[in-house]
């Protein structure tokens, strides 16, 4: 993933928090927040400390930036997401996490499927 597909700061990561929408299911919640003329989507993860240790953290993290890159001519371009992690999503594989953040962008009708 290019660093210019990634939200970093935190005022931006509040701004999504504050200004856009949320969905969820039980492994992870997205915050979605359209911007008008962004060429390509830019992803902001966030995995507490209360999910595990820090190569649980970093796991999971790897786990929604590829399942973010192989949906990425699904996924609507105009948009900033913030993908925060609960506790079950520990406990998944990749495929599995592919799966929920499959459902969880469906919910928020951004697949273009």
């Amino acid at each position: 993933m290019k660093k210019s597909q990634r939200v970093k700061k935190n005022e931006d990561f509040q701004k999504i928090f504050k200004k856009g929408k949320s969905f969820a299911n039980r492994q992870f919640v997205v915050y979605l927040l359209q911007k008008e003329g962004q060429a390509e989507f830019r992803i902001g993860l966030s995995v507490s400390k209360k999910i595990g240790k820090a190569v649980t953290r970093v796991q999971i993290k790897r786990y929604i930036r590829q399942a973010f890159l192989e949906l990425k001519d699904q996924i609507r371009q105009d948009m900033d997401y913030v993908i925060i992690a609960r506790n079950p999503a520990a406990n998944l594989d990749f495929h599995e996490t592919k799966k929920s953040i499959e459902h969880v962008l469906k919910i928020a009708k951004v697949l273009k499927k």
